[in-house]
């Protein structure tokens, strides 16, 4: 993992108690930075927080949070500024999938993965910028996927949530870049996690981990104040052959 101290910098990681939330919630504890995480279930978000606090430098604090609920996601973000007084990291990590034919995909189904994947992420950092331009820029890196660049079937809600991220994510960097606050969306590929999608089942050991994009998250955050990396993809190095 890339050394780096984070030491006084105060982070929040939505979807942080499992996966690459999890991963990104851990490194960046160990990397020093005090970090709120949150997931919808209470019970799971409190015994994550209280495990990775007691193993970490940096502390950790759980925060119930629904991504589709604006007031739940500005709450989120001010409990990370009254417990620290700052924030500096925003990750948006928290998403879902739901794969099917378009003529299968239920109304329903449509808005849950749009309002988590999409809206949950504008919330965040509608909340979350005027903060860190009082405390003179941050660090905004939201989890997208490659499927933000390539369609498949099955996936017009999955791909329109993701596409939707990169034009939004690339957007907002241009707002905010010269408050000193950068943006970059990390977009991996096929990733050994819980989210079930196209492709998920069999061997996982040729995927991505969800350490790599916790590496390269902390990679982002060592970067010079002068480079600004606002999409980077990530592939396995040898997935299997057709």
């Amino acid at each position: 993992m890339t050394s780096v101290d984070l030491s006084g910098k105060a982070a929040v990681v939505t979807g942080g108690t499992k996966g690459i939330g999890y991963a990104i919630s851990k490194s960046l504890a160990e990397a020093g930075a005090d970090v709120v995480l949150c997931a919808r279930d209470e019970a799971t978000v409190a015994e994550v927080a209280k495990r990775l606090d007691e193993e970490n430098r940096g502390s950790v604090l759980g925060v119930r949070c629904d991504m589709r609920r604006p007031e739940s996601v500005e709450g989120l973000i001010t409990s990370a500024v009254d417990r620290f007084d700052r924030l500096d990291i925003l990750i948006n990590n928290a998403g879902i999938g739901a794969f099917g034919p378009i003529d299968e995909l239920s109304i329903e189904t449509w808005h849950q993965v749009i309002e988590t994947n999409l809206n949950g992420v504008f919330y965040a950092c509608h909340a979350a910028v005027p903060h860190m331009r009082r405390g003179g820029g941050g660090w905004i890196i939201n989890i997208g996927s490659l499927a933000g660049k390539n369609p498949f079937a099955g996936g017009a809600a999955y791909n329109a949530s993701k596409f939707g991220l990169l034009g939004f994510s690339e957007a907002m960097m241009l707002d905010v870049r010269q408050d000193d606050i950068r943006v970059s969306c990390i977009m991996p590929g096929s990733v050994a996690t819980h989210f079930s999608g196209p492709g998920s089942h069999g061997s996982t050991e040729w995927k991505l981990q969800p350490e790599d994009v916790a590496e390269m998250t902390l990679d982002l955050l060592s970067f010079s104040a002068r480079a600004l990396p606002s999409r980077v993809e990530m592939r396995p190095s040898k997935p299997p052959k057709r």
